[in-house]
């Protein structure tokens, strides 16, 4: 079976290799540049096209007519996406005699859209997942054909989560790509009145608001902490980052009586005091990249 490829990061790679070991002749791979202005923590799709000799390409454009024309030419039996980053258009997924079917970071149809991951630990979720679906023309909305759930930690950031998402899809299409390759591909309903639609998140939308609970500051610094943005806090002019957090059970009771909201230094530690009064403990704080100790904080803040 032919199929032609759009991928990228790790879950791009891993799907890619699933492909290889299941002798799937993969015809062309469709990638992006990395950005320049964007933390590249993540593996490398054209890297992997190099050492397996396969073409690979990084058009600007999914929709540019020479990009529909090369895929038509190639004939392919499966279009597949793995984190792509863009929508691919209906013409061109038309190109696929057995279909065309991307791998969503959710367990559709919840947290459908972007950046699900990082939605789904903002939320307080517990559960997500990789889902493999039939790509269609709104973006997450065509059947469901396999999933695998993995479990959020009430700890765990976005980026270990992550790296449990990435196990997940490699194994939902191992253990699924054999019936799709025999024409047997199994399809459930996603039902869209069950989940909502994200849109992608930007740096900006770190900024803390210590008037919010505590559990909220800590899921907020979770779902973007590094090698994402991270959740960040201005004093004094100066930009701050929370490299690490915990939100420990006991800390407000050794607190000092109406501290304010936001940064504070107690007992030689940083702490983070919140809307509910609870506050969490920064066990890193950044700033311009390097880590601040409890005592440069508290000379700022004074």
């Amino acid at each position: 079976m032919r199929a032609v490829v759009f991928a990228y990061h790790n879950v791009g790679v891993r799907c890619l290799k699933v492909l290889l070991a299941r002798g799937v002749d993969i015809a062309l791979v469709v990638t992006h540049e990395d950005n320049p202005q964007e933390t590249i923590w993540f593996e490398s799709v054209s890297e992997l096209c190099k050492q397996h000799g396969i073409p690979a390409i990084a058009p600007s454009d999914p929709a540019a007519p020479e990009l529909l024309a090369r895929v038509a030419a190639l004939q392919p039996d499966f279009i597949f996406s793995f984190y792509y980053r863009h929508m691919l258009p209906v013409a061109l997924l038309a190109l696929a005699k057995h279909g065309a079917y991307n791998m969503h970071g959710s367990l559709l149809p919840k947290y459908r859209g972007r950046v699900p991951i990082n939605w789904a630990v903002l939320h307080g979720a517990t559960e997500t997942g990789a889902t493999l679906h039939e790509m269609a023309a709104k973006p997450d909305a065509g059947a469901i054909v396999a999933q695998t759930s993995v479990p959020i930690l009430p700890d765990d950031t976005a980026y270990e989560v992550f790296g449990k998402v990435v196990v997940a899809a490699e194994q939902t299409l191992w253990n699924v790509l054999p019936a799709m390759l025999a024409g047997n591909i199994p399809t459930l309903p996603n039902d869209l009145s069950q989940g909502s639609y994200f849109g992608g998140r930007k740096p900006e939308d770190g900024k803390i608001d210590w008037n919010q609970p505590a559990h909220e500051v800590y899921n907020l610094y979770r779902a973007v902490a590094p090698p994402y943005p991270g959740a960040w806090t201005i004093v004094k002019e100066r930009t701050f980052i929370i490299g690490k957090a915990q939100l420990p059970a006991n800390l407000t009771e050794n607190l000092p009586a109406n501290l304010p909201r936001g940064l504070a230094v107690v007992d030689n530690r940083i702490v983070g005091v919140c809307g509910d009064g609870r506050a969490l403990l920064i066990n890193e704080l950044l700033a311009d990249g390097r880590t601040v100790t409890p005592e440069a904080l508290q000379n700022i803040l004074l």
